[in-house]
């Protein structure tokens, strides 16, 4: 019988019904208790998964607790995720990990100090769609990368999140908010990233909410909305990356990667699924022939039609990699780097000039069925 890690969640917001919804699906892990702030937030989360509501500080003395998931809002994410360090636990947290590389390399000293491991969402990388496209590149399918683009572009927040002050704040913005989705899948796909340039904007200093209840009220913009990046990767592969809340519409496709031999069509790298298209040097693009990878099969049902939805996949490969004594896909070492990611392209926009990495990692090892059916129960 696998070893089961008891697993704590502090944070009970809208997204913390994901992890309590989907990790019973997951081997190495089982959600006992949750903390907020808020208490009756913790207490209704409780009653609904049938765990036990704590106070934050009984949480993190919680014997039977061995990893604390840090659902929190993104300014909060560092001392809560130290907190939970210095509490003796492992942490997983939603993204980004921390909002200053700083920041991620006093959780990393911590962690080493203790003996201790750190994981990180995103894990859709881990999804069926995407695991198919790193196949493919992987068995030379478009010949070596040699350059791509992304765009993660919409009208903004403030029309659906009843509270979306924090993401016009600095630590918000679609880099730090929608960008970890992006750069971990070029990670996953490509490698390690060498150094990055970037223009930044904003299109308004406010915005009107449009969503219930605080329809009307005017909030202020403090972070860039609208950011154009080129990032260069250790491979040699040059990519570009629009990220904007200024867009009402566009027709530009989520993720292309270009190789030496064809092209490669990849989904939207905030979701598990997707279909997955490729061309070769004749030009005709074909959807890639579908695979039973278990990250891919439609569970839920969206407005959208039927989805795949594996969310808590990381955190159960995290806890599967602490018994087993191996590397975690949604290691420290690259969640840091996608911040390294993510703050220099930012930096960049602010400077004017290119910024060399001061982090490097490795490519995730390759989720293939057989390693994806491992982790569920």
């Amino acid at each position: 019988m696998t070893k089961e890690l008891g697993v704590g969640i502090i944070g009970c917001g809208n997204i913390s019904t994901t992890y309590f919804s989907l990790s019973p699906l997951f081997k190495g892990l089982k959600v006992l208790a949750c903390a907020d702030i808020n208490v009756q937030a913790a207490q209704a989360r409780a009653e609904e998964y049938g765990v036990k509501a704590q106070t934050i500080d009984e949480l993190l003395a919680n014997d039977e607790i061995d990893v604390i998931v840090n659902l929190t809002i993104p300014d909060a994410h560092f001392p809560v995720s130290k907190a939970i360090l210095r509490a003796g636990k492992h942490v997983y947290s939603e993204k980004p990990l921390v909002l200053t590389l700083e920041q991620g390399e006093e959780l990393r000293r911590i962690a080493k100090e203790k003996n201790l491991s750190v994981g990180c969402a995103p894990d859709t990388f881990l999804g069926g769609a995407h695991q198919l496209a790193r196949k493919y590149i992987d068995e030379g399918g478009i010949g070596r990368v040699t350059s791509g683009a992304c765009y993660v572009m919409s009208p903004g927040m403030e029309m659906w999140h009843p509270n979306p002050d924090f993401f016009f704040l600095p630590g918000g913005g679609p880099i730090l908010d929608l960008g970890p989705y992006y750069i971990a899948n070029l990670i996953n796909l490509i490698g390690p990233v060498k150094r990055v340039g970037a223009m930044t904007s904003m299109a308004s200093e406010t915005r009107t909410i449009t969503s219930a209840p605080r329809s009307g009220e005017i909030i202020p913009v403090k972070t860039p909305t609208t950011i154009q990046a080129i990032l260069e990767f250790v491979s040699g592969a040059t990519v570009t990356l629009t990220a904007s809340w200024d867009v009402w519409s566009h027709r530009h496709a989520n993720m292309e990667l270009y190789g030496t031999d064809g092209s490669l069509y990849v989904p939207d790298p905030n979701f598990f699924g997707g279909v997955v298209e490729a061309s070769g040097r004749d030009k005709e693009i074909k959807a890639l022939d579908g695979w039973e990878h278990p990250f891919g099969i439609f569970n839920q049902e969206s407005p959208q039609g039927p989805r795949a939805n594996y969310r808590t996949a990381g955190l159960a490969d995290m806890a599967m990699a602490i018994i087993e004594g191996r590397d975690a896909r949604c290691s420290l070492d690259r969640t840091l780097h996608g911040v390294d990611v993510m703050t220099s392209i930012l930096k960049s926009g602010e400077e004017g000039r290119f910024i060399e990495l001061t982090t490097t990692c490795t490519q995730p090892a390759a989720l293939g069925i057989e390693e994806a059916q491992a982790l569920l129960k």
